[in-house]
């Protein structure tokens, strides 16, 4: 079958089911638009192609399959850098398409010329820049394959117009295989075993998830563990919903932010058993004084990432979900009574608390209202900042794939268009996105995408008229000498949605937080609640550079 290679790209996007495009059209990518008439493939026009990649994003983070973004060339495609590498930090399967500039014309500084490929080659797993168009199925192929196995990442495709045009034979492979890339998904028996012994010995283990259970689908596997072990289980923010939150056994966030009992149970025990997570520095702390009581078990798809932090006394490469079906077998149910009875009084005692009464509405407080009012029944979408914290802290996720939120980059401006694709994703549940007024002024102009797509969204701004993180690290390291943070001028959020079509509401009391907030989930279209919040409300605790994560700041 005949066709031009613009067209195999998008019957080739079919075959691997790809059901939503997000992009922003231009010349380079014209043929791909083109062909996209004769599709059933969705196209969402985002405001702009950083959205395009957020959303794509959000969309991943919440169904597990691979989110496609698409871009011309030039600053379309550079406009995707930013999007691609926050997926590939936070370990997301997406897919990028560029448009490029005619071949004889790549290298000559031609008009919306740039190397994308070589700008984002530390930010991919792998990209391709198209020279022969009969390779289009296969690359396809292959890209969708490098994005969705081993640990997941972004993968970029450069289409430059001129093969674009060319038609060629079209044939889609059945299968890939690629010399070099073969991701250990088995992890090896004899470690497993060695796993097991020293899970059956241990006193006092504590069990560490990271993003990777979340992407392996290991949650019910996860559960089993630490039932069968009675082992607390400490999470990671990429990891909050692979444990349920309201399990007895969850200590929630641990490291810099994280929760005092979690931090405490790390430092004290005696085998950490580490899986799908991969010892950043926002965890550790210090890092000679990180576990320093315990052997570490460390399972991970990654072998790169194996003691490249913190020395791991017994790595397993593998797919966590795999892994734990094998030492699952290899494990008697055993209690750990005087160890859970002392992490529980940590817990009970060090529960995530904040000081009521005052001026203005606690976020903390917004964030448990928001809770009580859905049961914790909703995808939760933040940006980042403080209001990213207290949603970590006081939003218990009892499922994987609520959370969607950029952990490694830490990018303002993700949650707008991350939530975007996230309804996208699940177009049947409520999606809340809780962002600050800082954060959301980077990528306001994506309400008209979700107004154009009448998407319900539920939005709450914690609004300190500031940059409230920054704010905060001022405060602890430059002795409150405060400079570039607060802003002098701020929208009327509430005011601003209505033109957008959304039901704005402004709230300063908890009596019109009450009311907001029924208005806001039980009216089936999209809602902005402003909250004004107390503008020098801290995030704690917080541990100091330099310092053990036992040893935090945990009071004004």
């Amino acid at each position: 079958m005949e066709m031009t290679c613009a067209e195999a790209l998008v019957r080739c996007l079919e075959m691997e089911g790809v059901e939503l495009i997000f992009g922003y059209p231009g010349g380079a990518i014209l043929p791909v638009y083109d062909a996209l008439n004769n599709s059933k493939i969705k196209h969402i026009l985002t405001r702009h192609e950083q959205g395009a990649a957020h959303a794509a994003s959000g969309y991943a983070r919440t169904t597990g399959r691979v989110g496609v973004c698409m871009a011309t060339s030039g600053p379309g495609a550079t406009n995707l850098v930013t999007g691609l590498a926050n997926a590939y930090m936070d370990s997301i399967p997406l897919v990028a398409i560029t448009g490029q500039v005619p071949t004889v014309q790549v290298g000559t500084d031609a008009f919306q010329e740039v190397d994308i490929t070589g700008i984002t080659m530390p930010i991919t797993k792998h990209n391709y820049l198209v020279k022969d168009p009969k390779m289009m199925p296969m690359i396809i192929k292959r890209a969708f394959h490098i994005a969705r196995t081993g640990r997941p990442g972004p993968v970029l495709i450069d289409l430059p117009r001129d093969v674009a045009n060319t038609p060629i034979q079209f044939k889609y492979p059945d299968d890939v295989e690629l010399m070099g890339y073969k991701p250990t998904v088995k992890g090896h028996t004899a470690q497993i075993n060695q796993a097991a012994k020293l899970i059956m010995q241990a006193q006092r283990p504590v069990i560490y998830i990271g993003g990777g259970v979340v992407n392996a689908d290991a949650s019910e596997e996860l559960v089993w563990l630490a039932e069968t072990i009675d082992a607390p289980v400490v999470s990671t923010l990429m990891g909050l919903g692979a444990f349920p939150g309201d399990h007895p056994l969850f200590l929630g966030m641990l490291g810099l932010h994280g929760n005092k009992a979690a931090n405490l149970a790390v430092t004290e025990c005696d085998l950490l058993i580490t899986l799908g997570a991969r010892f950043d520095d926002r965890v550790t702390g210090r890092i000679a004084g990180f576990a320093p009581r315990a052997r570490v078990i460390h399972v991970d798809i990654d072998p790169a990432e194996i003691s490249k932090n913190v020395i791991s006394h017994l790595p397993i490469v593998g797919d966590t979900k795999k892994v734990l079906e094998a030492l699952l077998v290899r494990l008697d149910k055993k209690q750990n009574t005087a160890w859970t009875n002392t992490v529980g009084y940590w817990k009970n005692e060090f529960a995530p608390c904040y000081r009521e009464g005052g001026e203005y509405l606690k976020p903390q407080y917004i964030i448990e209202e928001i809770y009580r009012h859905t049961g914790g029944d909703v995808v939760v979408a933040t940006d980042v900042g403080q209001h990213q914290m207290w949603v970590a802290q006081h939003f218990p996720f009892k499922q994987p794939r609520k959370f969607v939120t950029s952990g490694g980059l830490g990018c303002m401006g993700f949650g707008l268009p991350g939530a975007i694709g996230a309804q996208f994703g699940k177009p049947d549940e409520t999606v809340v996105l809780v962002t600050g007024d800082g954060s959301i002024q980077m990528t306001l102009n994506e309400l008209g995408t979700a107004a154009e797509q009448c998407l319900p969204l539920k939005i709450f701004v914690l609004n300190n008229r500031r940059l409230g993180m920054v704010r905060q690290l001022q405060e602890f390291y430059c002795e409150k000498r405060y400079m570039a943070v607060d802003f002098t001028f701020v929208p009327d959020f509430a005011a601003l949605a209505r033109v957008y079509g959304f039901k704005g509401f402004t709230v300063r009391t908890d009596q019109e937080l009450q009311a907001a907030l029924a208005e806001a989930f039980s009216d089936p279209g999209p809602v902005l609640v402003d909250c004004a919040i107390d503008p020098d409300e801290n995030v704690l605790p917080m541990v100091l550079a330099g310092k053990d994560i036992c040893d935090a700041v945990d009071q004004e």
